[in-house]
């Protein structure tokens, strides 16, 4: 078990409830911790196990600089790196169906890295030590939420097996299928891919070269991301159809198809681990917040996986709350004092935090359902002009430049704990 506390106390009164303790649930109350706010952390799970030395967990995220920046703001990135992490210094890119291929190299704009792949339960195996460690986080693990009632000054979370917890804001981190979202009759539109993602670890005959490789295919894109030993995590987006195929077909025979999916470039797949799979979905909710309620990660966006920014995206939106949640009780942010109100619960408080997080996050929704769209149509123009603009922006340094900058998180408007600067 984790070095979290997970019997549920005596206490029931809290400034903030966090639903879900998954990687962004757990990372926000990290980013709350040594306040003046008292966190309370509910999931009807008990808590993560912790992270498995043996065996590569199936669920990677690509850390860009700037979620490095926030792991390393709440003291656990030096903790992750004990565990496995792998640098990716280069990005292949190529379509299946011509001579399109663009290359991304860190040593272009003089970093050491594009980013890190990172094993999730290595991530929030790390958030929870760290959690046990604070005073003002009390977790409530293995109690289901059962009630949410909104209130003008607090709000009433009602949990099986221990009552009701009050909070001046409850915030939903409880995944795609929030409960929160749910309770709060916050709306969400979704957008059905018709892709199905094929999950697996393998290793390969030639080594990885720290490179991530993604082939796009009629039917979706394969990427295979470097992990440690050699290895590399497989994340296949495919019809539904052929993914099931893929799901029944003898280990040998999967490896096969892997092997071909990526046109051998790292030569005969010799290992690899159980399949998994899960539906592709993008939503996106129309309101992050109301009275005493914010919605964070998954809980308010989920995101085609080709481009790796999902848990990103999550971190982001934990740090953005987490920074006008501390502004509001007059803790410094900015290098100045936030003239707000002090009721962290307030919708006018909130507002900020959605005016800050839902552009931004909406823009990278549109962009990678458009990648999707783009990479899947085989008209033959339009296949002819996508191969053409691959070569093009991979021949044009400044523009290429630009976009590897945007991948590694380091534009847009960053909260403070993005912007942390390793001493």
């Amino acid at each position: 078990m984790t070095d979290a506390k997970h019997t549920a106390p005596d206490k029931t009164a809290f400034d903030v409830i966090i639903v879900g303790s998954g990687m962004v649930g757990a990372l926000l109350a990290n980013a709350l911790a040594d306040s003046h706010l008292s966190i309370a952390i509910v999931d009807k799970r008990p808590p993560a196990a912790n992270w498995d030395a043996e065996h590569f967990d199936t669920r990677v995220s690509a850390i860009t600089h700037a979620s490095q920046h926030i792991l390393e703001a709440v003291g656990i990135w030096d903790i992750v790196k004990t565990m496995r992490t792998s640098p990716f210094r280069e990005m292949h890119v190529w379509d299946a169906t011509g001579n399109g291929v663009i290359h991304f190299d860190s040593a272009e704009i003089g970093v050491s890295c594009l980013g890190h792949i990172v094993e999730n339960n290595a991530i929030l195996s790390a958030l929870m030590k760290r959690l046990g460690q604070y005073n003002n986080i009390t977790p409530f693990f293995g109690h289901q939420p059962l009630t949410l009632i909104n209130g003008e000054q607090t709000s009433q979370l009602r949990l099986e097996h221990h009552g009701t917890l009050t909070g001046k804001l409850i915030v939903g981190a409880d995944g795609a299928n929030s409960w929160v979202r749910e309770s709060s009759d916050i709306s969400i539109s979704v957008k059905d891919y018709q892709q199905t993602a094929v999950v697996t670890t393998v290793k390969t005959e030639k080594p990885h070269q720290e490179t991530a490789w993604q082939r796009f295919m009629p039917t979706g894109p394969v990427a295979f991301l470097p992990l440690t030993k050699g290895y590399s995590s497989i994340v296949w987006s495919t019809t539904p159809e052929h993914a099931s195929t893929l799901l029944k077909m003898t280990e040998h025979n999967f490896r096969l198809a892997l092997g071909d999916a990526l046109d051998h470039k790292l030569g005969t797949i010799i290992d690899s681990s159980e399949l998994a799979s899960f539906p592709l979905k993008s939503q996106h909710v129309t309101h992050y917040v109301k009275p005493r309620i914010a919605l964070i990660g998954d809980a308010a966006h989920t995101i085609h996986p080709l481009a790796g920014q999902g848990a990103n995206l999550g971190f982001a939106d934990a740090a953005a709350l987490a920074e006008v949640l501390l502004d509001s009780i007059n803790i410094p942010a900015h290098g100045k004092i936030a003239d707000v109100s002090n009721d962290i619960g307030n919708y006018g408080v909130l507002r900020r935090y959605e005016r800050w997080r839902k552009g931004e996050n909406l823009a990278m929704l549109t962009t990678m359902s458009a990648f999707k769209t783009l990479f899947g149509n085989q008209q033959p123009l339009l296949r002819t002009l996508r191969n053409m603009g691959l070569n093009l922006i991979n021949n044009v340094t400044p523009a290429k430049n630009v976009i590897i900058r945007q991948a590694m998180g380091l534009t847009g408007d960053l909260p403070k704990l993005a912007r942390h600067q390793p001493k």
